[in-house]
Parts: structure tokens; C-alpha cells; sequence
């Protein structure tokens, strides 16, 4: 056999994803990008319901208040990700409650004080409260982080290789979201994610009209018709003599939201009353912090993989993370009930429809403040079952984690020192978090149980992350381990071009501020 060529068995390596049909800054008709930005909206709501759903009924909060903090994580989503788009990274990213600030939410509601209240509501109101002024106090973190360019620096640690790991667990750590709650519904969950696999990917070459309507619309296709075939084995009477677990994951009527939201209600700042403040409950939420801030730093490099956009320059990361501190202020202002992150499933999305445009993610943004102000519209959408979002995770999730996988394209995978950071990160980025989990669901707390509560929402809820825990073993690893002449293994020789923002001439194409706000704000 004749020898083959180098470029006939392996691929160059490509700074920019190719296949995509639109790119961060191209845009698709008005039409096809509203139809998108809907379809980004529904996908948002899982997180938006999920949240309050695990929170509110643990704070003394009924089903109106449910509705109410449902429709306030909309209505700051729309405006976070509106800042984030524009002034932020300026990548097509949606900005979402994160479960990371579940851990020290969960210590807030079971402080003394709080549960010694024996009104239901009093204690709803006043547990919203302190969740209010913890959050204001620790998103200064972000916010000085951010715009002091203090992340920025600390980016300059991180290579491709120690990317690998962060990346890839932002997507695959979330695993626990995806098949194990499809196993509460199988009936629907499973039809949910075969069709939409079909339509996705078997039939994505069908075309209406020359548009490729079944790999656009996928996901607003799959839920139409798996939630009217939901809500017939719900009217026939299937999950009447069923337990309450199934019915609460397979109705489609136990949401609560339709009949307990208002028809008009705009939220407002402090629309709870003054927050409280405690630096118990302050130290506590600040890991949370930290851990929405590893996390978003890795679904950041994915959203650009997939908007076909160079990676963020440190000044563009730490500008980001600054815009993401002041949506947890707004967080802690309005009164969400948890803390905000870049939301996965919405990036995988962008992959799953090869559409990166930033405009569809801000039309995305207009509807979820447009059916957060009306109400019971908002909440008829929100009352999808969450098992068939979970059936759409287990493709979304698993596309931002392949996404970390490609960085292993820029460095040298036939090293042993790279194997070894790789798998071991991996590895315990994943072991770690769920032995925290499983210890928490056995003894009702987590493996820190000391008598100081901040230090034990530090402990639980940092290595709790899969992102946070491999990035720390990862960067360790990568900058102390053989470091000398291992710059070509890391990928570093192609790094080297987007730590800067003039070191790329695209970056200025793709992340310099609207409005020629670069006059006053000149980036380094």
C-alpha cells in the first residue's frame, strides 16, 4: 500500500468552528431569528421553573409565590443577557439562574432565625430577604474581579490543555440533570429525546422551501408534539392512581403556574421589602460566586467555539465576568431567589441548530421579558414537563462537553504529561463532585459539617462543581508539573495569539463594543 499523505489521515487544527451557517456577528432573516430567539426562550424555562420549583416551597412560599419569583428569574434573565450581549463578552450567551448558589440558598433557609417563623408567608418574605442581601454583598466579588481585570490575569494561567477539562465539565458534569430524571417519566422522556435526535440529525437534510426547517426548529418541533401527547396520557386518566413523584414529572398539569400567576406584574427592585444582611449568610454565598464564575469562564470559551468566534482575550473574559457581577446585583435587587450563570443548554443549542448569531440570542432576550411581564402567557410555556427539557439536556449538555474535548486539537495528546493532567482532572472533576452529592442525599448535609456554616458552604459547594474541581486540578497540574519546554505541548505557541486583544486582528471584529464605546473604554 502506498504511504498515505499527513493531511489524508489526520485534521489540521481550526481556530474557528467551520459549519456554521451564521457566526456571532452574521445574521438570519427577522423572521427565522425571532422564530430562533422563541425557540432559545423555551429552552431557558427548564432552569427558570426547576429552581423555584426545588426552592420556594422549602422557603414557605405557595404556589403564587412560586409563579411570581418564576416570573422575576425571566424578566432579570432577559435583562442580564441583553447587558451581557452587549456590553459583556458580546457572545451569544444567555445569562440564567444557576443550581450552583443551591447549596448556601438551602443554609439560608434552614437558619435558626428563619425557621422559628410560623407563618408560612412571613417566612417566604423574610428568607427572600436574606437571600436578597447575600446576594448583593457577594456579587461585589464578580464585580471587582471583573473590572479590576484581576480575572484577566489569572487567565493568563489557563492553556488550551488546562481547557480541556474545565470546558468539557461544564457540559458533562450537569449528567446528573439529564437521564436520571428522564428515568422519573420514561413515557415521555424517551420519546422526547429519540425524536428529537431524528429531527436534529437524521432529518436534517429535509428542506421546506430550501430552509432546513427540521434541524432549526428541532427543539420547538419535539416539545409541541410530545406535549400534546404528554397532556393526552394526562386527560385519559394514565397517572391518576400513580405516586405523587410521577405525577409531579409526568403531568402536565401540576405546575401550578397558569392559574396562580397574574395576568399583568412587572417585577421591581426590592418588590420583597429592604434586604437583610448577615455576613454568615454573605461568606457562604461568596463560594457560589466563585464557583458561577469558574463555570461561566468555561461555557464563555465554548459559546465562542460555537458562535464560530476566536476564544475571549483575558480583557473580554474579565469584562464579561464584571457585566455578570452586576446581573447578580440585579439578582439580589429583584429579589431571584438564586444567583445567575451562563446557561449550558442554550450554548449546546447553538451547536444543535449551527446558528451562533448574537441577535437571536437578544430577540431571545426580549421574549422572556415580554412573557415575564404577562404573566399566565409566560406561564402556560413554563408549564412543560421538566422530564422532556432533561430528554433535550442529555444532547445540549453533551455537546458543550465535546466542545472542551476539541481543545485537545492544539496540544500534544501523545505526551504522557498530558494524558495524565487530562485524565486525572477528568477524572476527579467528576468523582469528586458526585461524592459530595451522594453524601449529602444520604446524611442530609454535606461532607463539611462544622459549626461554622460559611465554611461549610465554602467546602460543599466548591467541590461540589465539576468545573470549579477540575479547573483547580487542571491549572495546578498544568503550571507546576514539568513546565519547562512543554509550551508546544500545551498548546501555548497558538494561545499565545488571543491573550491580548490586539494579538488576533478578528478580536476587534468580534468583540469590540457597540456604539464606538471603545473611545472611552480602550481595551489592553
Amino acid at each position: 500500500m502506498a504511504d498515505m499523505k499527513q493531511e489524508e489521515i489526520s485534521h489540521p487544527p481550526m481556530d474557528q468552528l467551520q459549519g456554521l451557517e451564521y457566526c456571532i456577528d452574521s445574521n438570519p432573516s427577522w423572521g427565522e431569528a425571532i422564530a430562533l430567539g422563541f425557540q432559545h426562550y423555551i429552552l431557558c424555562l427548564g432552569t427558570a421553573v426547576m429552581i423555584p420549583t426545588l426552592l420556594v416551597p422549602l422557603m414557605g412560599g405557595n404556589a403564587h409565590d412560586k409563579a411570581k419569583v418564576v416570573q422575576t428569574m425571566l424578566f432579570v434573565t432577559g435583562i442580564n443577557t441583553l447587558l451581557q450581549t452587549l456590553f459583556g463578552t458580546r457572545l451569544p450567551t444567555i445569562i440564567g439562574g444557576s443550581y450552583a448558589f443551591v447549596i448556601p440558598v438551602i443554609s439560608i433557609i434552614k437558619d435558626p432565625s428563619l425557621t422559628q417563623i410560623t407563618d408560612d408567608h412571613t417566612r417566604f418574605i423574610m428568607t427572600m430577604r436574606a437571600i436578597q442581601g447575600a446576594l448583593i454583598i457577594s456579587s461585589c466579588i464578580q464585580i471587582i474581579v471583573g473590572y479590576s481585570q484581576l480575572w484577566g490575569i489569572c487567565s493568563r494561567f489557563f492553556s488550551p490543555l488546562g481547557m480541556v477539562p474545565v470546558v468539557a465539565l461544564v457540559g458533562l458534569g450537569l449528567f446528573e440533570r439529564g437521564f436520571p430524571v428522564i428515568g422519573r417519566c420514561v413515557e415521555i422522556g424517551l420519546p422526547m429525546i429519540v425524536l428529537f435526535v431524528a429531527l436534529s440529525q437524521y432529518l436534517k437534510h429535509v428542506q421546506v422551501r430550501h430552509f432546513p426547517i427540521l434541524e432549526r426548529f428541532s427543539v420547538l418541533i419535539s416539545i409541541a408534539l410530545v406535549w400534546v401527547y404528554a397532556h393526552i396520557l394526562t386527560a385519559s386518566g394514565t397517572y391518576k392512581h400513580t405516586s405523587l413523584l410521577t405525577q409531579i414529572n409526568c403531568r402536565t398539569d401540576r405546575a401550578n403556574l397558569i392559574t396562580s400567576a397574574d395576568w399583568i406584574d412587572i417585577p421591581y427592585p426590592l418588590q420583597w421589602g429592604p434586604p437583610t444582611f448577615s455576613a454568615d449568610h454573605a461568606f457562604g454565598m461568596m463560594a457560589a460566586v466563585v464557583v458561577s464564575l469558574i463555570e461561566s469562564t468555561g461555557a464563555f470559551k465554548a459559546a465562542a467555539r460555537l458562535a464560530s468566534a476566536t476564544p475571549p482575550p483575558p480583557y473580554v473574559l474579565s469584562r464579561g465576568i464584571g457585566w455578570q457581577g452586576i446581573g447578580l446585583l440585579f439578582d439580589g435587587l429583584f429579589g431571584t431567589g438564586t444567583g445567575s450563570t451562563v446557561s449550558v443548554e442554550n450554548i449546546g443549542l447553538l451547536g444543535s441548530t449551527r446558528i451562533g448569531s448574537r441577535r437571536v440570542i437578544q430577540i431571545s432576550a426580549g421574549f422572556m421579558i415580554f412573557f415575564s411581564i404577562l404573566g399566565r402567557f409566560g406561564a402556560l410555556f413554563a408549564s412543560i414537563p421538566f422530564t422532556m427539557f432533561a430528554a433535550i439536556y442529555c444532547v445540549m449538555f453533551g455537546y458543550v462537553g465535546a466542545v472542551g474535548l476539541s481543545f485537545m486539537q492544539f496540544t500534544n495528546m501523545n505526551s504522557m504529561r498530558n494524558l495524565f493532567i487530562i485524565g486525572v482532572s477528568l477524572f476527579l472533576g467528576v468523582s469528586i463532585p458526585e461524592y459530595f452529592f451522594r453524601y449529602t442525599m444520604s446524611a442530609l448535609h454535606g461532607p463539611a459539617h462544622t459549626r461554622a456554616g460559611w465554611f461549610n458552604d465554602y467546602i460543599n459547594t466548591i467541590f461540589s462543581s465539576p468545573p470549579t474541581v477540575g479547573l483547580i486540578i487542571a491549572v495546578v497540574l498544568d503550571n507546576t508539573l514539568e513546565v519547562r519546554n512543554t509550551a508546544r505541548d500545551r498548546g501555548m505557541p497558538w494561545w499565545a495569539r488571543f491573550r491580548t486583544f490586539r494579538g488576533d486582528s478578528r478580536n476587534e471584529e468580534f468583540y469590540t463594543l457597540p456604539f464606538n464605546l471603545n473611545r472611552f473604554f480602550p481595551p489592553s
